[in-house]
């Protein structure tokens, strides 16, 4: 493409370029250092897909759950991409009688990002988040940036100090 001097005007690459989301906005907002890793989206590909496709492992791939407690009051939990949340555990460690999932349609309405693009930051509603205790000691993660195939890249404390994430201890080896 050329501009009216005939000079060539430099192109942006859309296949890595991502718009800003609620959540992109709310860490650039707050100073966050992040970056972001685009990747093609699979249907029911999960945190496992994601971590393939971008070489990281699976265990530093942090998925973000929409859950209910017995009041249906809704709930994040942030779990390692390998593992699978220990319902009963995680009911008995926040107090309640029990949790479970939320339906896809009910967890977009709560967090107003779609299932498969739920990130914990810039969420519509505020809810309590519960972060599986592991997840803090890593180094970086990869979480979801708010859009399906976009994960940001963060240190996970930033989990505990802006949305002020409670550790639980609640994973099950998958």
């Amino acid at each position: 493409m050329t501009g009216a001097s005939g000079a060539a005007i430099p192109t942006i690459a859309r296949k890595d370029h991502v718009s800003e989301t609620p959540a992109t906005a709310l860490l650039k907002a707050h100073g966050v250092a992040f970056a972001g890793h685009p990747y093609t989206y699979l249907e029911h590909g999960g945190a496992l897909h994601s971590a393939q496709v971008l070489g990281w492992d699976p265990f530093a791939v942090v998925k973000t759950l929409v859950m209910q407690d017995q009041d249906a009051r809704p709930l994040l939990v942030l779990m390692h991409g390998n593992r699978t949340v220990s319902l009963k555990n995680l009911a008995r460690q926040i107090g309640a009688k029990s949790v479970e999932p939320c339906k896809p349609e009910l967890a977009n309405r709560h967090s107003g990002y779609l299932v498969g693009g739920t990130s914990p930051f810039g969420t519509r509603r505020a809810m309590p988040v519960y972060v599986e205790e592991t997840v803090l000691a890593l180094p970086r993660i990869l979480i979801n940036g708010g859009r399906r195939g976009f994960l940001v890249e963060i240190d996970p404390q930033v989990c505990v100090q802006l949305l002020g994430a409670r550790p639980v201890q609640c994973a099950l080896a998958d």
